[in-house]
């Protein structure tokens, strides 16, 4: 159906031959290739980084969030621009999200001094995004938690590998969450890790991820235990063996396929610039600041109809998406006050997704581009 399809795996015989190795050694639940991703994980953002493996994003902010003793009468500022994941784990802790708006119509991350207008007494803790794997204002924001007393969140479903200022993203606050879904930078179709600096940290995420148990399936297998005890409550947010060896290949891709999202990036920059009232966010280069290139969002002028330019790609066989629709507009959120948030509502109403991978080639970033200038001409 699709001349250009929204994303493609960045897979070859090397995952396959992973995958077919763990099912071959017999052993499939969380185990040493787990172990493995796990180190090689924490070492990839830096030195002292802690990581668990886990089922998906979610399960991480829902972890992080158990981890600080979030709960009912808490506040969580969160970004207004965000996938669903942030404000539902929010919720399911029993605590008030709190939206924070965009910095502008070009920067798209959630801004510091939105943040410090929303604070409050009862605020407990920030959740930011590094929205399209570009970092957020790092300095500004840990000023504030700082001075308010607050822990930090870092959702970096978007961002594995970007940096701020030298240091890896994910190793700023108290927690990183890092999502391994399909369409991620590192994809093993369902997963996730959670990042922390601190061992008390650490401790409390691998309790939460499995039931509460002070030994796992593996530790019995290997006699290192015999029995267990189960110390709190937890859940089932366990990563598998299969998508651990896909993570670990995929994770020693990573640098490279950035690099190649980079590229991409900036061809679609150059053949955009001719569009008239066309919003390309993050297009300016920031010092110290090296994005992941997650996905390449613009914001079509206002004088553009977004499902007629959908429609209009679609019939050239270009993919596109939406990433986000406003949480106000969602059926779950009609009777919560979520309060105004005019930059990323603007943002919401206008912003469109186009194909971005690793593997993308000169001939489908043509075809994509020439659909687009043509989607556009007609929508005018």
């Amino acid at each position: 159906m699709w001349k250009v399809q929204l994303f493609k795996l960045n897979y070859d015989d090397r995952e396959v031959s992973a995958v077919a190795e763990t099912v071959k050694s017999g052993w499939l639940t969380m185990g040493e290739k787990t172990e493995k991703f796990e180190s090689n994980f924490g070492l990839f953002l830096g030195s002292g980084v802690r990581a668990t493996a886990v089922s998906s994003g979610t399960a991480a902010l829902h972890m992080s969030l158990l981890s600080l003793g979030i709960a009912p009468g808490d506040e969580v500022i969160i970004p207004s621009l965000s996938f669903v994941a942030d404000i539902n784990t929010v919720k399911l802790v029993g605590a008030t999200p709190v939206l924070a708006d965009c910095t502008s119509l070009t920067d798209w991350n959630i801004d510091p001094i939105e943040i410090e207008r929303k604070i409050t007494s009862r605020t407990k803790a920030i959740m930011i995004v590094h929205y399209a794997g570009y970092p957020c204002d790092m300095e500004a924001i840990l000023s504030l938690c700082k001075l308010h007393g607050l822990k930090l969140i870092e959702d970096c479903a978007h961002a594995p590998g970007a940096t701020f200022k030298g240091k890896s993203v994910g190793t700023f606050g108290d927690f990183g969450c890092f999502s391994f879904f399909s369409n991620k930078n590192l994809s093993v179709g369902e997963g996730g890790m959670v990042t922390t600096v601190s061992e008390k940290n650490n401790d409390a995420l691998k309790l939460l991820r499995s039931h509460g148990m002070t030994s796992l399936t593996l530790d019995r297998h290997k006699g290192r235990a015999i029995s267990y005890d189960v110390v709190r409550p937890g859940f089932n947010f366990r990563i598998d063996e299969v998508r651990a060896a896909l993570g670990l290949v995929q994770l020693a891709k990573l640098e490279q396929a950035n690099h190649q999202r980079s590229r991409i990036v900036d061809r679609y920059i150059e053949a955009l610039h001719d569009i008239d009232d066309l919003i390309i966010p993050f297009s300016e280069e920031v010092r110290d600041v090296k994005p992941a290139y997650h996905i390449f969002t613009v914001l079509l002028p206002k004088c553009c109809d977004r499902l007629s330019v959908i429609e209009e790609l679609k019939r050239q066989g270009v993919q596109s998406s939406i990433h986000y629709p406003a949480f106000q507009e969602f059926s779950a959120f009609v009777d919560t006050k979520l309060g105004e948030t005019p930059i990323a509502n603007e943002i919401s109403k206008r912003e469109l997704t186009l194909p971005l991978y690793p593997t993308m080639n000169d001939e489908e970033l043509d075809t994509v581009t020439s659909a687009f200038h043509k989607a556009i001409f007609v929508n005018q």
